[in-house]
């Protein structure tokens, strides 16, 4: 009996939260309505079917819709709506720094180790892998979009850094679905917790303050913290 894609389950169980009305305050910080979030899981569930060839050769490599394109296009989005270039350029270095870890934990410190578990036969790479992305994103990248952009582009960055150490090291001829198998898994798991993390110690760090504070911070950054169409509420509201 074939196993049903941890990935899939996951936004499965995301989509339940957005109907029942759980995962708002999370939303709204991604600049992202309820409507907006389900076209992007819908588009990643049906995209994890579609590879998009991109060339031939000796490794064929193909994009994965679901596991690549869609999530760059949300990452692009996160960026494109983040409040200040300082959030903007931090989510992409916490990228860059999530995509060295992985490739670190991948090619130093469990090299050669019995799989799937490793050394200590608990957790295998599927898990290990994106549960590192996420904590290494969320530490690097701070707010929650920078945490969710930082922990998936990374694993993509590693994922296309692999590719091109196949072609340079000659090793033996494969097909390559970046986004696809496993990643997509992975993404969904690292993109979740990253953002599960950002928004249980986020919230936890605003109550012990007493609320989120908008002293000393930039127009921008507070602009970007509300919600999809507060700003035309807002505006309605002076008008009155």
């Amino acid at each position: 009996m074939a196993r049903f894609p941890v990935g899939m389950i996951i936004l499965i169980i995301i989509t339940a939260l957005i109907f029942l009305g759980l995962a708002h305050r999370a939303l709204d910080r991604l600049k992202l309505s309820d409507r907006g979030a389900l076209l992007v899981i819908a588009a990643m569930i049906v995209g994890s079917f579609i590879d998009i060839p991109i060339s031939g050769g000796r490794y064929p490599v193909s994009l994965n819709v679901g596991g690549f394109i869609v999530p760059v296009a949300l990452a692009g989005y996160l960026l494109f709506t983040a409040g200040t270039g300082r959030e903007r350029s931090r989510a992409l270095l916490a990228a860059l720094v999530v995509g060295a870890a992985v490739y670190l934990l991948g090619s130093v410190a469990m090299r050669g180790l019995p799989e799937p578990g490793g050394r200590f036969e608990v957790l295998d790479a599927l898990w290990l892998y994106p549960l590192v992305a996420g904590i290494v994103g969320y530490l690097a990248g701070r707010s929650r979009r920078g945490s969710f952009i930082a922990a998936t582009l990374g694993l993509l960055l590693y994922e296309i850094g692999h590719y091109i150490w196949l072609v340079r090291s000659g090793a033996p001829a494969a097909r390559i679905a970046l986004g696809g198998a496993g990643l997509f898994d992975a993404i969904v798991i690292a993109g979740f917790f990253a953002l599960l993390l950002a928004e249980v110690i986020g919230e936890t760090r605003e109550r012990l303050a007493g609320g989120p504070s908008s002293r000393d911070r930039a127009p921008e950054l507070l602009q970007a913290l509300r919600k999809p169409g507060q700003d035309r509420e807002l505006d309605g509201e002076k008008h009155e």
